[in-house]
């Protein structure tokens, strides 16, 4: 057998109870989740932004800046609801690369699971508690929800894992906003059948458990760009392709219909700096069209406290190790940009 095994992870209830949620802070967790199924069923007509760091790579820098993000998010607070990213598992597409914090509490040593999920659970809570905003990760590993999910307040699923039946599965009973993201390919009928499979009923193995979900009302589309397969990156946040999409996902039969735009990764060609542009041209076509205006709910923006990017090792404080972000300071003036706009 090729596989080495290194040591048994603890299982979820032991480090929640070594990591356990206060009680008061968890009643606000889900004040604020509730919040965001509002704005997703149509009963809340402000703007969602999913925003913050590629990567969650330290645990200081990561809670600085979403203390100036708490700060924004009080004086825009009637117009935006802001869901910090606190990306803890990173998907890497030759499995190459800075995987997360969950692999990496420090990225410059060796992989140390056990003591990942330590840490990642300890900046969810630090973040929750000390600022009041439930944030989002991705779900790269559906069994690895167990260890955050009294924290979480979004979960998105990557392009890579949005053709999972496992993803798909484990998304219908998770009670939280979960954004499916279209495929690499751009394919939208996978980004659909997984929103029809998530929102459904199911009966399946989870955890060495015979389980039965209800169906997640709250899952939905999120456009990401897509690939060719000569490698070349091609956006869909344009008006054609969003009215494409809204026509499709109004032909289904779901509880719920929305639809985020990520402004980075193939919509912006990985060009951080064109994010404000792309989330103006988005705005546009929502003021222009009624159905984009009702069927998009907001903005995932990748950003940090340093623009840019850097390798490992540099040790530039609040600069992302992944893919490039935003700087605050243009931060700060898209957020209020978005909140005179939408």
């Amino acid at each position: 057998m090729s596989m080495k095994f290194i040591k048994q992870l603890p299982t979820a209830e032991v480090i929640i109870e070594q990591l356990p949620l206060p009680k008061h802070v968890s009643n606000l967790r889900n004040l604020h989740v509730n919040e965001m199924k509002k704005i997703f069923a149509n009963d809340d007509d402000r703007f969602i932004l999913i925003i913050g760091p590629c990567s969650a790579d330290n645990e200081d820098s990561v809670c600085e800046y979403i203390e100036k993000l708490a700060k924004v998010q009080e004086k825009v607070k009637d117009k935006i609801l802001m869901i910090p990213r606190i990306y803890t598992n990173k998907p890497r597409t030759t499995g190459e690369g800075y995987k997360g914090m969950v692999h990496q509490p420090d990225p410059g040593k060796k992989s140390d699971l056990c003591e990942g999920i330590k840490a990642i659970r300890r900046l969810h809570i630090r973040a929750l508690s000390e600022f009041s905003m439930p944030a989002a990760d991705e779900m790269l590993y559906p069994e690895n929800y167990s260890y955050l999910s009294d924290v979480l307040g979004y979960i998105a699923i990557g392009a890579r894992s949005v053709e999972n039946q496992q993803h798909r599965l484990t998304v219908s009973g998770i009670d939280l906003p979960v954004g499916m993201k279209n495929p690499t390919s751009g394919d939208l009928t996978v980004m659909l059948n997984s929103i029809i499979a998530a929102q459904s009923n199911h009966t399946f193995i989870y955890h060495g458990w015979e389980i039965e979900t209800t169906g997640n009302p709250y899952s939905h589309a999120i456009l990401r760009g897509a690939v060719n397969s000569s490698g070349q990156n091609i956006p869909n946040y344009h008006f054609e392709d969003l009215i494409n999409i809204a026509g499709e996902y109004e032909k289904l039969d779901l509880t719920n219909r929305a639809i985020i735009v990520d402004l980075n990764h193939a919509n912006s060609i990985k060009r951080y700096y064109e994010q404000p542009r792309i989330a103006r041209e988005v705005l546009l076509s929502r003021k222009y069209e009624p159905l984009l205006k009702k069927m998009i709910k907001g903005l995932m923006i990748e950003s940090y406290l340093v623009e840019g990017r850097q390798d490992i090792g540099e040790n530039i404080y609040g600069k992302s190790i992944t893919d490039a972000c935003l700087g605050w300071e243009s931060t700060e003036k898209l957020i209020y940009y978005i909140a005179e706009n939408i």
